[in-house]
C-alpha cells in the first residue's frame, strides 16, 4: 500500500507567517502538523511508501525536512508549480502523481495540514474491511461551518449522497481530507478529469465514484483541524496543550504571565509581557506587550503594544 501526503499549498489566508514556510511545519507542541500524520504512516507496516506532495516553491523545504526527519517511508514528489494560480488542483495533481510514481497499489491519501485525533491504522483497517473507496467524515456540529466544507450523508457506512459547500446544508457531517482507494480505481481519476469534471474538491471526485459503486465512510469522534487559518491554527496548539504552556528551556521569560495555551520556542525573550492563547516563535524578543490570539514570527521584536488576533511577520519591528 502507497500513502501520499498533500502539501502542496501555499496558504495564502496565513501570510506572512506561512509566506516562506509550508503550513505543514507550523509546530504543535514538540513537533509539527505533519509529523503527527508521518509517525503514523511510518508506524503501519501496510503502508510500504510515503509520497509528500509539494509544489516547486517548497520543495527544498521538504526535502530538508525528510532528510533530517528520523521517518524511513517519505520521498518528495513535486508538481511543477510555485504560484497559487498554477496550481492542477487536488484531484488533478493526485493524478499526476500517480501517473509520475507508477503508482499501482491501493492508496490512502491524507491532507498534511490536517491534525486528526484518530491513528491512520484505524482508517485503513476501516478501509481493507470495506473494500470500496473510503472518505473519513467528522461533525462538526454546526451549520454554518459545514458551508466550508463537502457533506457527506450516511446509511450506515456507505455513503448515499454528497453535498460540496453548500449554502443551505443538509447535515454537519463532512468529508475530511483522508481518503483511500483501491488500486483498482486509480484509472478512475484519468477517466474522472477526461470527462471535463472539477480537478480541484475531491468531495465531487468521491461522488463520482459514489455514482458508480460502493464509497464508505469512516466517522470519529474527538478532535479534527484543518489549518488554513490563523484562527484554525491556534485552535489546533489550544487542543494540543489543553490550557497548558510550553516553553521551550531555551526561551527566556522574566517578569510575564503566560496564560492558557501559549506555546514559545527556542531562543524567544519575553518580559514584561502578558500572553495568552499565542505562539512565539524562534529568536522572537517581546517586552512590555500584552498579546492574545496573536502568532509572532521568527526574530521579530515587539515592544510596547497591546496585540489582539495579530499575525507579525518574520524580522519585523513594531514598537
Amino acid at each position: 500500500m502507497k500513502a501520499v501526503v498533500l502539501a502542496g499549498g501555499y496558504a495564502t489566508r496565513m501570510w506572512p507567517i506561512t509566506k516562506d514556510r509550508p503550513k505543514m511545519f507550523l509546530p504543535i507542541g514538540e513537533g509539527t502538523v505533519i509529523d503527527v500524520i508521518f509517525e503514523d504512516l511510518e508506524a503501519d507496516p501496510r503502508v510500504d511508501e510515503v509520497f509528500v506532495s509539494t509544489n516547486e516553491r517548497f520543495a527544498g523545504e521538504f526535502e530538508a525536512f525528510i532528510a533530517d526527519s528520523p521517518y524511513e517511508k517519505p520521498t518528495l514528489s513535486v508538481e511543477e508549480t510555485v504560484e497559487e494560480d498554477e496550481k492542477f488542483g487536488v484531484v488533478g495533481a493526485l493524478a499526476q502523481l500517480i501517473d509520475r510514481e507508477d503508482v499501482d497499489d491501493d492508496l490512502v491519501v491524507i491532507a498534511g495540514d490536517n491534525l486528526l485525533s484518530f491513528d491512520v491504522g484505524e482508517f485503513v483497517d476501516f478501509f481493507e474491511s470495506a473494500g470500496t473507496p473510503c472518505l473519513a467524515a467528522y461533525d462538526v456540529g454546526s451549520k454554518e461551518r459545514a458551508k466550508s466544507y463537502g457533506l457527506v450523508r450516511l446509511d450506515g457506512n456507505r455513503v448515499t449522497d454528497f453535498q460540496e459547500k453548500p449554502d443551505d446544508p443538509r447535515s454537519t457531517l463532512v468529508s475530511i481530507a483522508c481518503y483511500a482507494f483501491p488500486a483498482g480505481t486509480l484509472p478512475d481519476f484519468d477517466t474522472y478529469l477526461a470527462d471535463g469534471n472539477n480537478p480541484d474538491e475531491p468531495g465531487w471526485f468521491l461522488q463520482w465514484l459514489q455514482g458508480r459503486g460502493a464509497v464508505h465512510a469512516f466517522t470519529f469522534d474527538g478532535a479534527w483541524f484543518d489549518i488554513g487559518t490563523p484562527e484554525s491554527y491556534l485552535d489546533a496548539v489550544s487542543w494540543y496543550l489543553d490550557g497548558d504552556t510550553f516553553v521551550h528551556e531555551d526561551a527566556t521569560i522574566e517578569g510575564s504571565d503566560l496564560g492558557a495555551n501559549v506555546h514559545v520556542m527556542a531562543d524567544a525573550e519575553v518580559s514584561g509581557t502578558e500572553l495568552e492563547r499565542t505562539v512565539v516563535f524562534n529568536d522572537a524578543t517581546i517586552s512590555d506587550a500584552d498579546l492574545d490570539g496573536t502568532i509572532v514570527d521568527e526574530h521579530t521584536h515587539v515592544e510596547g503594544l497591546d496585540l489582539s488576533g495579530a499575525l507579525v511577520g518574520a524580522y519585523s519591528q513594531l514598537k
